[in-house]
């Protein structure tokens, strides 16, 4: 399942923002920069707590859709918690904005999108300033809130994050899916990790290992999650649904060790993309895809508690 969501380059399907029918709630279109943009949804009564939500992997948008996957999973997460009177901050990816304008960087690499996230915090301190800042990672955004959330917030919150590196999981995944491949591709990875590129790979696997992203591969492998999160002295949520078919909740128990300052949460039914899921592996596939399903309701619980009071 790894595989299927963290290939950069495929074709986006945009989605248009709706007003919100909730007229307790404000939402504003904001520019952080040439290459961000994204919605700031607050209550209308003043708010002093901002959470800054950071999408998986892919050209993800603000609300958590990507190519013909529609489901607005934070989109409804940022209104649970405007709510909850916690303001948040959700962005398209600079990769979405690239794809819609046809003009993909292909020099992209990983820690563009850490950079991205400090300039998003940076204005929020000065442009907007907040009380309190938090940052809320989901899948690959917890790694990448991770790396951003060493000053200047107040806590972080690492939803549905690997503990693993991305070359182990890609290993892993690799293995269970196309064995065959597995030799040939821990040779091609070796490579990623110094720094160096290769036209020698599985042409099965072009759409892991082709040329044009391998310098983003080589830069996502740099990191161990459980090392980068036991750098950071602020505290940490870790949160994963027992139903997530992409991280088990083994990834969220190493996150969880790694970290002296973090609090562990496994919700019960929740898939990854933070719906409740009754029944079988289909019902959570097709739900990656449908609008109508509501954020589980022990999540909005859990980060609203956290937020307000991180201590406890």
């Amino acid at each position: 399942m790894y595989i299927k969501y963290f290939v950069i380059v495929l074709f986006f399907l945009s989605a248009t923002i709706k007003a919100q029918e909730n007229v307790d709630l404000e939402e504003e279109n904001i520019a952080i920069n040439a290459m961000i943009d994204g919605s700031l949804l607050s209550p209308k009564e003043t708010t002093q707590t901002l959470a800054i939500i950071i999408a998986d992997s892919g050209p993800t948008d603000r609300d958590g859709n990507q190519n013909f996957q529609k489901n607005n999973s934070l989109k409804k997460l940022a209104i649970g918690l405007a709510q909850n009177d916690i303001a948040t901050f959700r962005y398209d990816k600079r990769t979405v904005k690239q794809i819609r304008r046809g003009n993909l960087d292909s020099d992209i690499v990983f820690n563009d999108f850490v950079t991205d996230a400090k300039a998003i915090v940076d204005y929020f301190k000065i442009e907007r300033p907040f009380d309190k800042i938090f940052i809320i990672g989901h899948g690959q955004g917890s790694l990448v809130g991770m790396l951003s959330s060493e000053q200047h917030v107040d806590g972080f919150i690492s939803l549905a994050g690997s503990g693993k590196s991305f070359d182990d999981v890609l290993i892993k995944e690799i293995e269970k899916t196309a064995p065959m491949y597995k030799a040939d591709s821990e040779r091609v990875i070796a490579l990623l990790k110094e720094g160096k590129t290769t036209s020698e790979y599985p042409q099965q696997l072009s759409s892991i290992f082709n040329e044009s992203i391998q310098p983003f591969m080589s830069s996502w492998f740099q990191y161990k999650p459980i090392e980068v999160l036991s750098q950071l002295s602020i505290p940490v949520l870790i949160v994963n649904g027992s139903k997530d078919l992409q991280v088990p909740i083994e990834e969220a128990e190493s996150l969880h060790k790694a970290s002296k300052n973090s609090k562990l949460v496994i919700i019960d039914n929740m898939n990854h993309v933070l719906f409740t899921i009754e029944g079988d592996d289909l019902e959570n596939s097709k739900s990656y895809a449908e609008t109508f399903r509501k954020v589980n309701p022990e999540l909005l619980t859990t980060l609203t508690k956290f937020i307000k009071n991180p201590s406890k």
